[in-house]
């Protein structure tokens, strides 16, 4: 027989709409044994790495987590700063702005709440804080223009089976993607346009996606597809023509084949054929981390630069940019069509509650 969590009611709580900001997750420390806890976590789901589970088993436990941490823990500690860990700072930056603008937006204050599909805040956690404010629909929007079984539908599971051992479910709605919304696409765009009013133009604007196998691609992932749609969507919005811009795929991880163009070898090729300045941007991060911070803006520096390439620059995320929260604020409003921001007054329903005999 299942057992539920307690759930207290009362007649005399608000109800209201709840939104669920939902990013990938963080190391709690940069040091080797929160980044191994980190990664278990991370690889050991299996939207990430598709393998029979003994073999993956293996080599996850005996192998990776015991080389990766101490290398990962060092690159975290160069992004590191006194407020934790940047991606977790600027997703909580953004939680306040975005439940800041959709009170200004509704009239009323709408709980949002962020968790981490890996570490901490969790899913979890959040959708907890989420029932306590008296939030009975929820609408989740998991912070990745682009959808991916690894990223988006891995929160959906999480964000089930947390919901598995709740007795009286709240209504659900989930945002898949977001890779063509033309707030998304203008928004980009006025973040490269502000880089370059301040440090000029540069021959080539590289876009770097986070990369995943190319198996999962031909299994029917649309992730590929959308990130190119978001890249010419972009160029398109900037008037840049062929020549003037890029798309490849970073953070690739084993022996498998991944989506390519790779970007350091794009880098290379780049620096090889005689461009001597790049500007690299990353439109399938929300928010600056690990992989813009440390893998584009310093390693991927370093490999242009010694390509024999001259100026390199990498263009912030969109972070908690006015003009970024206010288009997380219209895809909340456009997903939450018909809902409206709160339900009946508690006052009436502790009224009406009491009348058919109700303690409170």
């Amino acid at each position: 027989m299942s057992e539920y969590k307690l759930q207290t009611f009362h007649h005399d709580q608000a109800a209201s709409l709840g939104v669920l900001m939902v990013n990938l997750g963080t190391p709690d420390a940069p040091d080797r044994a929160s980044v191994r806890r980190y990664l278990k976590e991370f690889l050991w789901d299996a939207r990430v790495v598709e393998m029979a589970r003994p073999i993956w088993w293996f080599v996850l436990n005996v192998i990776i987590l015991n080389t990766r941490p101490g290398r990962s823990a060092k690159a975290y500690q160069k992004v590191w700063t006194a407020e934790g860990s940047p991606l977790l700072v600027i997703s909580q930056k953004q939680r306040a702005a975005l439940a800041e603008l959709l009170e200004l937006r509704f009239g009323c204050k709408v709980p949002v709440a962020l968790g981490m599909r890996y570490g901490k805040p969790s899913i979890a956690s959040a959708l907890q804080e989420l029932r306590e404010a008296g939030a009975r629909r929820i609408l989740v929007l998991p912070l990745y223009p682009q959808y991916s079984a690894t990223t988006t539908a891995s929160i959906f599971d999480a964000v089930t089976a947390e919901l598995r051992n709740w007795r009286w479910l709240p209504e659900l709605r989930f945002v898949n993607h977001y890779h063509d919304e033309p707030a998304y696409i203008a928004t980009l765009a006025d973040s490269v346009k502000r880089h370059r009013s301040e440090f000029g133009d540069a021959e080539k604007l590289l876009m770097s996606f986070h990369g995943i196998p190319e198996e999962y691609f031909h299994k029917g992932d649309p992730y590929f597809c959308e990130c190119q749609k978001t890249g010419r969507l972009l160029a398109e919005t900037l008037d840049l023509d062929a020549a003037k811009w890029q798309l490849s795929f970073q953070s690739r991880l084993g022996p498998k084949q991944w989506l390519q163009p790779y970007t350091d070898h794009t880098l290379e090729e780049l620096a090889g054929n005689g461009v001597k300045s790049v500007q690299v941007m990353c439109p399938g991060f929300s928010a600056d981390c690990l992989e813009t911070l440390e893998e584009i803006a310093m390693e991927n520096r370093e490999v242009f630069l010694n390509a024999g390439g001259e100026r390199y620059e990498y263009i912030p995320c969109l972070n908690d940019q006015a003009e970024h929260i206010a288009m997380l604020a219209s895809l909340v409003d456009q997903h939450t069509q018909g809902w409206g921001p709160g339900m009946d007054e508690p006052a009436q329903v502790l009224a009406r509650a009491m009348a058919l005999g109700a303690s409170q």
